[in-house]
């Protein structure tokens, strides 16, 4: 059996324990229905529909939505987490939750599942920052602008990561031999970048971090540095104190966790495909094999011994 075919029978499923994508999906989707929820109490709650839309934004989404001003946010810094996760239009939340699943999907195939998170974080909150300095430092802005809020920063760093990753991953393989991911990226920051044109918003600028960070990301992980290691080492710790059955620690903890002792815990191994054979024998065509990282050369070392070619 080849290891692509090992590979299709082994996907990281959505219901699976633990799957990276099904939270951040989860965590969006349930705050969202939480603030409909309130939104739908303040309304009921006063006479006025703008004297409840006023209060609901003063008493609740100006303490979750990142604010513009840096000495509003110096007072509200977990908003700079928060807004990320936090929608109030169903539009804004219908889009995120597509593209987040779209592109998500496709880094987990190509990383695993402990890549996604990071680059939504990272993404995230390099999206603040480009808001917040866009906001108060180029010419025509404001600081008094509407608060951000959505994952499309976060998003935007995921679809640049998949894309600086593999530009060849081929989607709907029955039209015409697929479709290039690239092409895809390009619809969504064309979508994207149209509705902030028409608006003149400076949430343009925190999109555009997000994707620089998602192809810093992507680079630091090509040179062999895991920018998201600490992260899922800081999550596994998190979830062993509320987990009874972890009852190692040290030394012995490592050897009983993992399989492999003399493996690293968090040590990226990438899944063998067919597709990414390609790309690497593409790479030796154009640049020679001398240009080959000694990650790439095991990866072609391992696919020459299972018959992959």
């Amino acid at each position: 059996m080849s290891v692509m075919q090992q590979n299709k029978k082994s996907p990281i499923l959505l219901g699976q324990d633990n799957n990276a994508l099904t939270w951040l999906l989860i965590i969006n989707i349930v705050i969202f229905i939480i603030l409909g929820f309130i939104n739908i109490v303040y309304r009921l709650g006063y006479d006025s529909k703008m004297e409840a839309a006023q209060n609901f934004h003063l008493q609740i989404t100006d303490w979750i939505f990142l604010p513009a001003k840096a000495a509003t946010l110096a007072e509200r810094p977990w908003t700079i987490l928060t807004y990320m996760f936090s929608h109030a239009e169903v539009m804004g939340m219908i889009g995120t939750v597509l593209w987040l699943w779209g592109f998500g999907y496709i880094l987990q195939d190509l990383t695993g599942n402990t890549k996604l998170f990071p680059v939504y974080i990272y993404g995230g909150l390099a999206g603040a920052a480009g808001f917040v300095l866009a906001a108060n430092f180029i010419p025509g802005a404001s600081v008094e602008a509407a608060p951000m809020m959505g994952g499309g920063a976060a998003v935007m760093a995921i679809a640049v990561a998949v894309t600086t990753l593999s530009p060849k991953y081929k989607l709907f393989p029955m039209i015409n031999g697929g479709i290039p991911v690239w092409v895809l990226t390009l619809v969504y920051v064309a979508i994207d970048y149209f509705a902030f044109v028409k608006n003149d918003n400076v949430e343009a600028v925190a999109h555009l971090a997000g994707a620089l960070m998602g192809f810093l990301f992507m680079i630091q992980l090509r040179r062999g540095y895991d920018m998201g290691a600490w992260m899922n080492t800081a999550f596994n710790k998190a979830g062993d104190l509320f987990n009874p059955e972890k009852k190692y620690s040290g030394k012995q903890f490592r050897q009983q966790r993992f399989y492999k002792v003399s493996r690293k815990p968090f040590e990226k191994t990438p899944r063998l495909t067919q597709q990414k054979v390609d790309e690497l024998l593409d790479k030796i065509n154009q640049e020679g094999y001398a240009a080959l990282s000694e990650e790439e050369k095991e990866m072609l070392k391992k696919a020459s011994q299972e018959g992959l070619n």
